[in-house]
Parts: C-alpha cells; structure tokens; sequence
C-alpha cells in the first residue's frame, strides 16, 4: 500500500491522551486517523460527539450524596412499570 504523510498541530496533552486511548482500544493513533479520513472520504461528513467526560464539582458533590443515600438505604427501589413508579413517588408526597 503506497502511504503519505499528513502532519497536523496539536497540544501536547491531546497528543498524548489520543495515543493512550487508542492503546486502552487495541489500535495506534495513526490507524484511527487513517480509519476517520477514509470514512470522511466514503461519507462526506463529520460526526463529532461532544461530550466532556470529566464531572465539574458540582455533579462530583451531587454523586457523592447519591452513593451515600443508595449505601444508606435513601434510594428508591427498582420499578417494573410507569405506574409502580408514580405511586411510589405519591406515596412519598412528591
């Protein structure tokens, strides 16, 4: 297969965190971006999902007080119908 070359900046860290994903799913950086050119090529468009993995404080503090409450019997149970979970939530006066 003839290859070439194709050199793109990035930060550092990205660098880095791209290669060690890649690494954690079997596969170099370099055959990812190869995978991603192609298909952009095959389908002439882009698919981006833009989620940011990293909780901020605020959602970190409000798992915490869910772990807490789940250990300490605080949670709801599991619900097998709609309805079981409304009258569970009207019995608790919600």
């Amino acid at each position: 297969m003839n290859s070439t070359a194709i050199y793109i900046k990035t930060e550092p860290e990205v660098k880095e965190k791209a290669q060690k994903v890649a690494k954690e799913l079997g596969f170099s950086l370099s055959s990812l971006m190869n995978a991603w050119l192609k298909q952009l090529v095959r389908t002439k468009t882009i698919n981006f999902t833009l989620i940011d993995e990293d909780p901020n404080q605020y959602l970190l503090r409000a798992m915490k007080k869910a772990e807490k409450n789940r250990k300490s019997g605080k949670a709801s149970p599991v619900f097998h119908t709609p309805e079981d979970a409304i009258d569970w939530l009207e019995k608790q006066g919600v």
